[in-house]
């Protein structure tokens, strides 16, 4: 189970390097980035967990910038603009899903009114 809660996240990851290369940051530092990122991933800790998801959660966001950014472009320029918008948004919302997954569950609170076997 831990494995298939990381497998989106790692896709997003992946994701937001090839939108970092496409933003102009320089191909030797996006890769390694992406890819340290999603090694990090699998490090079973709570607290890089969470900050995968921030990361995640910030990505999210990138991609709803990138989607302001270029529909702008599109409907300035006269262009259709409506596929853009659900690429763009699928992105981001799979890539908000994938930092969600990545939350630690909270511990059960026992009541002790349950009675044990």
């Amino acid at each position: 189970m831990f494995v298939l809660r990381r497998l989106p996240a790692c896709f997003a990851l992946l994701l937001l390097g090839a939108l970092s290369l496409r933003l102009g940051l320089a191909f030797l530092l996006a890769v390694p980035l992406a890819l340290a990122l999603v090694v990090v991933l699998f490090i079973p800790k709570p607290v890089l967990q969470t900050a995968l998801g921030a990361v995640l959660w910030g990505g999210c966001l990138a991609w709803a910038g990138m989607a302001w950014l270029r529909v702008g472009e599109r409907m300035a320029a006269g262009l259709p603009w409506a596929r853009l918008v659900l690429i763009f948004g699928g992105v981001a919302l799979f890539t908000a899903w994938a930092a969600w997954l990545l939350r630690t569950p909270r511990p059960e609170v026992r009541t002790g009114d349950e009675s044990q076997p």
